[in-house]
C-alpha cells in the first residue's frame, strides 16, 4: 500500500480521537477512532520484510501528534514553550506504546497466539500501563487518558465506580480492537459467516452492554440523605493582570466577603473559594496573623458555625539544610531555608488552622521535571501561584475537618484530574470533595471546559459530592451521580449556594485504586520479557541457517 495512504489512515485516527474528545466532543467516536491506525499497524507487520519495525512509530506519532495538538493547543495561553513540550512528549509516549506493541505482535511466534489475534492484547496490556505510569512520574501529563474521553457522557460510564477511568480506557480499546476486526472479517476474500457473526456480537455486547447496566446504575442510585448547605465563591480575577500584580490582596478578599454576603445563611457550613485566593504569600507559623485571614474571620461574627476552606500562597521556615525538604531553598538573608507551598487552608472560629499542600504539581511551573536534564527551561515557566520554581508537597492526603466534624477533600487544581490520587483522601475519611482551582490561564478555550468535566468523574469513582470553586468559569457543584448543577458562566465573578450530600461508604474503586494498572502492569512486564526472549530465539534460528 502507497505510503500516502497510510499517512492519511494515521491523520484520520488523529481526528477522531480529537473529535470525540470533551468537552464538545462525541466520545462514541473513541470507541473505533484507532481502527485506521490499527489498519496501518496491520499492513506494516504483514509487509515487515519490506518496512522497518520502526515505521510503526513514525504513523503513530503523527496520529497521536494531532491528538494532542487538537485537544491540548490551549495550552499555549499560558506557557508557549510548555504547550509545545506537553504536545512533543506526550505524543512521542503515546507513539512509543504502539511501537512496542507492534515489536510484540512481529515478534511473538505462538500458533493460537498468532491467529487469533491476541497480540492486540498487548496493546491493551502496554497501553493501560503507560497511563498508570505516567500518572506517577516527574512528566506527568494525564490529560489525555482514554478514560477521561467519557466525562460529559457520565450517565454510559457509572461502572466506574468499580474500575476507575483504566476501565474505560480498557473499553475503548478492546471495543476498537473488536470493530477492526469485524471490518477485516467483512472485507476478507472468503468471508466466513461464523467469524462475521462472532465480530459482530461481540461488538455489539462491548458497546452496549457497559451502557445499558451503566444507565440502570443512574436510574437507580440514590444518595444518601445527609444535605449540608455550601456556598462557593467564582471572584473572577485575572489571573496575568491582578491576581499577583495589579490588584492587592485586600480588594481581592474584599470581593470574595462581599460575594459571600450575597448567599450566606445561618445553615450555611462551608464557604469555599479558589485556589491561591489569599495570594500574597503568607508565613504558616504566623498564618492566623495575616490581614487577609483576620478579614474573613470576621464573617463568624455573623456566622459562628461557618468553616471556610480558601486556597493560599505558603511558606514555611526551617532553621537549617537539614531540617527542610529536598524543595526548600535559602532565604535571601541566607539564614535559614524556606519551602512555597499552593495550600489549601480551613479556618474556622477557633485559634487552630488545618491546611493541605498541593501534592501534584503541574511539571515545568509548580515542580521542574528531571532538574538535572530539564533545569535549562525554569526561566520559561510561567507563574501559577505567586513563585515559579519547585513546590513543597505532603506525602499524605489529608482531609480538612469542620467544626461540626464535617471532613472534606481539599483537591487543589491539577489534582483532580487524577483518579487514585483523589481516592486517597476518600480513604482518609473524606465526606465529600472540593475542587478549588485558577482556570483562568487557558483563557476561553476547550481547557477549563475540559477540566471541569473531569469532576464528573471523580463524583462518580468516589461517590461524592462535589463543590468545584474556581477562580472564573467553571464553578459547580456535582452530585454522586456526575450530574451538574449551578454551573458559573466564564469571565464573571459568581457565588452559587447548594444543599450536598455527604456520604461515607467506600466504594469498590476507592479501596482498590487503580488495580487494573497494577495487573496490566504485572502482565506487561511479561509480555515484554516473553517479546525479547522471542526476539533473542529468532536471531539465534538466523544465525544458525
Amino acid at each position: 500500500m502507497k505510503k500516502h495512504i497510510l499517512i492519511l489512515l494515521s491523520a484520520a485516527s488523529g481526528i477522531l480521537l480529537s473529535l470525540g474528545w470533551p468537552a464538545n466532543g462525541f466520545p462514541f467516536l473513541l470507541l473505533f477512532a484507532l481502527v485506521p491506525l490499527l489498519y496501518v499497524e496491520d499492513v506494516l507487520n504483514k509487509h515487515k520484510t519490506e518496512n522497518s519495525r520502526f515505521a510503526i512509530l513514525l504513523y503513530a506519532y503523527l496520529a497521536f501528534f494531532i491528538w494532542n495538538a487538537l485537544t491540548t493547543w490551549w495550552i499555549c495561553h499560558s506557557t508557549i514553550p510548555g504547550a509545545i513540550m506537553a504536545v512533543i512528549f506526550n505524543s512521542l509516549f503515546m507513539a512509543l506504546v504502539f511501537f512496542f506493541f507492534h515489536v510484540g505482535r512481529r515478534n511473538i511466534y505462538m500458533g493460537a497466539f498468532r491467529q487469533r489475534n491476541y497480540g492486540y492484547l498487548i496493546l491493551i496490556s502496554y497501553w493501560v500501563t503507560f497511563e498508570y505510569l505516567h500518572m506517577d512520574w516527574d512528566l506527568t501529563w494525564s490529560w489525555l487518558n482514554l478514560g477521561n474521553g467519557f466525562a460529559n457522557y457520565y450517565k454510559f460510564i457509572q461502572w466506574y465506580e468499580y474500575t476507575g477511568a483504566l476501565g474505560g480506557t480498557i473499553w475503548i480499546l478492546l471495543t476498537n480492537v473488536m470493530i477492526y476486526q469485524l471490518i477485516k472479517s467483512l472485507t476478507a476474500s472468503e468471508k466466513l459467516k461464523r467469524r462475521i457473526i462472532v465480530n459482530l456480537s461481540s461488538v455489539m455486547l462491548l458497546v452496549f452492554v457497559p451502557c445499558f447496566i451503566s444507565l440502570y446504575m443512574y436510574a437507580t442510585y440514590n444518595e444518601k440523605h445527609n444535605p449540608i448547605e455550601v456556598v462557593v465563591i467564582q471572584p473572577n480575577i485575572d489571573p496575568y493582570n491582578e491576581k499577583f500584580s495589579g490588584m492587592s490582596s485586600e480588594e481581592q478578599i474584599e470581593r470574595i466577603v462581599s460575594l459571600a454576603l450575597k448567599k450566606l445563611t445561618p445553615e450555611t457550613k462551608f464557604l469555599i473559594a479558589p485556589e491561591t485566593a489569599i495570594p500574597e504569600g503568607v508565613w504558616l507559623n504566623e498564618i492566623q496573623y495575616s490581614p487577609s485571614v483576620r478579614r474573613l474571620k470576621m464573617l463568624f461574627e455573623t456566622y459562628p458555625d461557618l468553616a471556610i476552606l480558601i486556597g493560599a500562597s505558603t511558606y514555611m521556615r526551617y532553621e537549617d539544610e537539614a531540617s527542610g525538604t529536598p524543595t526548600a531553598r535559602p532565604l535571601t538573608s541566607g539564614q535559614g531555608y524556606y519551602d512555597v507551598f499552593n495550600s489549601a487552608v480551613l479556618i474556622d472560629a477557633g485559634n487552630s488552622i488545618q491546611y493541605y499542600h498541593k501534592s501534584k504539581l503541574v511539571p515545568g511551573v509548580e515542580k521542574m521535571p528531571y532538574p538535572q536534564i530539564f533545569g535549562f527551561l525554569e526561566d520559561l515557566a510561567i507563574d501559577l501561584g505567586g513563585m515559579v520554581g519547585s513546590h513543597g508537597v505532603q506525602d499524605e492526603r489529608s482531609v480538612l475537618v469542620s467544626p461540626h466534624g464535617i471532613k472534606t477533600a481539599p483537591v487543589i487544581c491539577y489534582e483532580s484530574i487524577y483518579g487514585d490520587f483523589v481516592t486517597g483522601y476518600v480513604r482518609n475519611g473524606a465526606q465529600f470533595i472540593s475542587i478549588i482551582t485558577n482556570d483562568g490561564w487557558w483563557e476561553d478555550t476547550p481547557g477549563y471546559r475540559q477540566h471541569s468535566e473531569y469532576a464528573r468523574l471523580r463524583a462518580i469513582e468516589t461517590r461524592r459530592s462535589i463543590a468545584r470553586s474556581a477562580n472564573t468559569g467553571i464553578s459547580s457543584f456535582v452530585n454522586q451521580r456526575g450530574d451538574m448543577f449551578d454551573a458559573t458562566e466564564w469571565w464573571v465573578p459568581a457565588v452559587i449556594r447548594k444543599e450536598i450530600h455527604l456520604n461515607d461508604t467506600l466504594t469498590f474503586y476507592v479501596n482498590y485504586g487503580d488495580y487494573l494498572g497494577r495487573i496490566l502492569g504485572f502482565l506487561s512486564a511479561l509480555i515484554g520479557l516473553f517479546t525479547i526472549s522471542s526476539i533473542l530465539m529468532n536471531r539465534n534460528r538466523k544465525i544458525a541457517k
